[in-house]
């Protein structure tokens, strides 16, 4: 018999993002309090941020996460793998690339292969994961199965949807195919515009186990009122009928 969902099943599958570029030093210290208060599963911030973030999250179970390439991916891979690096002397444990779309769309598959992979190994030395951004927004159907194939080939642990920083964000049919596609050594993380818990869940169900938002407290604080009158053992009821 599964487990009842909870709330901090909910909060243990969010990355709470903190990108935009407007974002004021205030405000990144109150969402990292907010990410600590809800244990969520990580803080995504900008790279510049990282040392702060390491040093406000030490001894919780948050994790640092951080962009790399963000957000056009269109650094040299160079450029990439050193921002990755200094992400992790800063402390990171998890980043987030964007692939080089428009190396992608133009059948370009080598030098997708080894951006991605210079970073997937120089991660993967000092034990960081590593998600890579597709931007399927730009995307057709056959380039997001070829990104996902050759992410998968190079070992990366996720694939995710888009960087919401673009024309669209994550839709349910691109999470599914995108858990179609990818074994099962590779999760999928669902993000751009995901702002109610209803979104959290249908994502959940299409195969996403971590969901990019900038709308943590918002979906937590449903969460907790869906799980105190029961909403929320019924929706899974129901996903399990």
């Amino acid at each position: 018999m599964s487990k009842q969902l909870t709330t901090r099943d909910i909060a243990a599958m969010i990355d709470h993002s903190i990108l935009k570029p407007s974002s004021t030093l205030d405000e990144l210290a109150a969402g990292l309090e907010l990410a600590k208060q809800y244990e969520t599963a990580s803080c995504c911030v900008r790279s510049m941020d990282v040392a702060r973030t390491a040093e406000a999250l030490a001894g919780t179970n948050v994790l640092v996460c951080t962009v790399i390439g963000f957000p056009h991916g269109v650094c040299p891979t160079e450029v990439k793998v050193f921002e990755a690096n200094r992400a992790m002397d800063d402390g990171a444990v998890e980043l987030d690339m964007v692939l080089p779309v428009g190396m992608l769309k133009s059948g370009e598959y080598a030098y997708v292969e080894q951006d991605i992979g210079a970073i997937v190994d120089a991660a993967h030395a000092r034990q960081a994961i590593v998600k890579v951004i597709l931007e399927n927004y730009d995307l057709t159907d056959e380039e997001k199965i070829r990104a996902c194939k050759i992410c998968e080939q190079v070992g990366a642990d996720y694939v995710k949807t888009s960087t919401g920083f673009a024309g669209g964000g994550a839709t349910l049919a691109d999470v599914r195919l995108m858990r179609r596609t990818c074994g099962p050594q590779v999760a999928v993380k669902a993000a751009g515009g995901i702002r109610t818990l209803e979104d959290v869940l249908q994502y959940r169900a299409a195969g996403a186990t971590r969901i990019g938002t900038s709308s943590t407290q918002a979906i937590l604080e449903q969460a907790a009122q869906w799980e105190q009158t029961g909403r929320l053992k019924e929706w899974e009821e129901d996903e399990i009928t």
